[in-house]
């Protein structure tokens, strides 16, 4: 299978098997429409009004060797043979420090920080139950991630600090590299905890949602007044103290700014160089919510700023939109284009209780609870069941040329809109299609 695309004065062609990404001429492009129905003959006739009957075959003939290469029209793979984490190790945890907000955003997944149940902060003694239970449960793996969520997770802010220091102690114990990253929406950060986290955390994710117009109206405080001017000056004064290490500005678009292309050119004029912006998911009657009627603007969007994109990587290459980053030269392992984040077997996520979930978004929803601390995991069949949550067992991607990017996408995405993990969020599908032709794109001018 292929895809054939024009986008930034480019005519790509992707063979999806291979992952081979083409650049061809326009006489290549079209040819490749008929390739596989008519013979060179047929082909020839064809086309002979537009090109050069020579130029025909030489593109033909160019085609042929690509083929034979096995980077055009490949064969299905086989991934029969692979077996997905058969010793359900656990490599990446989110910890749910804090199910508590400072803040009222509206279309919060988490009922604006409590998960649909009562508002509590994580002791201590859970934090470390649950750093040991990542420590003893990752077999050989000596990388383990971390994730201090909330909730907002500065409202525990003394308890993040032990259990970095606590997971240090553990590093030496089980032979173990904790990478910790921490989600904040900046309101109660300080120059203390700026210096804390920019020396012990390797990734920072910071919520922002563009414009201040933007935020101020769906992230106001709980006295219902704006964020954006309490929070950018931390934000900035965090990054510029960071030095190398990673971070992000974190947004979220929804129906009030489909215009998001103007937040991420506002991030960059706010000086900040590694952003994302998420389209929201939420019940589809809910004011703020993304449909269908909304996907062409949302598309055009997209494209349009793979263009404002490519303008100011001229003079910035430093400027990286976590949507457009994609790596055609290397990529992610077979099982990683297969099976995505992780959710339930890999990586999961763990409440202030010590209840055990798949990941953040699943959190109060009790089908999904898979056990918890104490115990470990007992429900044995929801982990099964995620585990074969791949993209082969989605028969919706079977024919996407997008299906080993997004590795069948967002599992609680799918379930929360159609009641099956199993069963593709289709605007999203659209919108990850999107952001894929935009990021090939982006390379072949960039290369």
């Amino acid at each position: 299978m292929i895809h054939k695309y024009y986008l930034n004065d480019n005519f790509i062609v992707l063979d999806v098997e291979s992952g081979s990404v083409h650049v061809v001429d326009e006489l290549t492009y079209d040819i490749l429409d008929d390739y596989t129905i008519l013979d060179k003959n047929a082909l020839i006739s064809k086309h002979s009004k537009k090109y050069n009957k020579s130029d025909i075959e030489t593109a033909i003939g160019e085609i042929e060797i690509l083929i034979s290469e096995e980077l055009l029209f490949s064969e299905k793979t086989n991934y029969e043979d692979i077996e997905y984490n058969p010793t359900n190790i656990v490599k990446a945890m989110c910890l749910h420090v804090a199910h508590d907000c400072n803040l009222k955003c509206k279309y919060c997944f988490a009922a604006q920080g409590n998960f649909k149940g009562e508002r509590a902060l994580m002791s201590l003694e859970t934090g470390k139950k649950s750093l040991e239970f990542l420590a003893k449960n990752s077999g050989n793996r000596r990388n383990l991630e971390v994730d201090f969520f909330g909730g907002e997770p500065l409202m525990n802010f003394d308890v993040v600090k032990e259990l970095v220091h606590y997971g240090r102690e553990l590093e030496k114990i089980y032979n173990k590299n904790f990478r910790f990253t921490i989600t904040t929406n900046g309101v109660l950060l300080t120059d203390d905890k700026i210096e804390f986290i920019n020396e012990h955390m390797d990734n920072v994710v910071l919520s922002l949602d563009g414009r201040k117009e933007v935020n101020d109206y769906i992230r106001p405080t709980l006295n219902d007044k704006g964020s954006f001017d309490l929070i950018v000056p931390k934000f900035k004064k965090l990054i510029d103290t960071r030095g190398e290490k990673d971070y992000y500005i974190r947004g979220t678009f929804t129906k009030f700014n489909k215009d998001f292309r103007k937040d991420l050119k506002a991030y960059y004029d706010l000086g900040f160089k590694k952003v994302s912006i998420e389209p929201v998911v939420t019940d589809p009657n809910e004011p703020y919510a993304l449909t269908e009627e909304d996907l062409y603007e949302i598309l055009k969007e997209y494209e349009e700023f793979s263009k404002d994109y490519l303008d100011i990587r001229k003079t910035d290459k430093d400027f990286l939109f976590f949507h457009y980053m994609i790596d055609l030269s290397q990529g992610p392992c077979v099982v990683k284009r297969l099976v995505g984040c992780g959710a339930g077997s890999e990586y999961i996520a763990i409440t202030p209780e010590g209840d055990i979930y798949p990941c953040h978004q699943f959190v109060g929803e009790k089908e999904f609870l898979m056990g918890n601390l104490e115990e470990g995991i007992t429900n044995i069949k929801l982990r099964d069941n995620f585990k074969c949550a791949n993209v082969l067992n989605k028969t919706e991607c079977d024919n996407c040329f997008a299906k080993y990017y997004c590795s069948g996408g967002c599992h609680a995405n799918a379930f929360f809109n159609n009641g099956d993990f199993l069963k593709p969020y289709e605007l999203g599908c659209e919108m990850e299609r999107k952001r894929v032709e935009c990021s090939i794109s982006i390379l072949a001018n960039e290369i």
